[in-house]
């Protein structure tokens, strides 16, 4: 007869305003180029060069790429400064 031990209850809790759990999404389009994509990923993102580039890549096959992960407050400015340069974003 084999004996059973009971596992210890643990409690577990979460800080929700350091969860990161939005992403940046980048679209596909027409009208950039790849190069100007990618120096935007880099001046704004902080993408180094060969990660702004597979991100432009994937949003061109994929029609979307996820470019950035964090808060909705961390995103936000990012969001809004790629409009400006007339690169279409959203956060999800």
């Amino acid at each position: 007869m084999a004996l059973t031990k009971k596992a210890p209850k643990v409690n577990f809790s979460f800080d929700t305003e350091t969860i990161d759990n939005s992403h940046l999404i980048l679209y596909n389009d027409d009208i950039n180029s790849f190069e100007y994509v990618i120096d935007c990923l880099i001046k704004v993102c902080h993408h180094d060069p060969i990660q702004a580039e597979q991100c432009a890549t994937i949003a061109h096959f994929n029609d979307k790429c996820a470019i950035k992960t964090g808060s909705f407050d961390e995103l936000k400015p990012l969001h809004q400064q790629l409009g400006a340069l007339n690169l279409t974003t959203s956060i999800d």
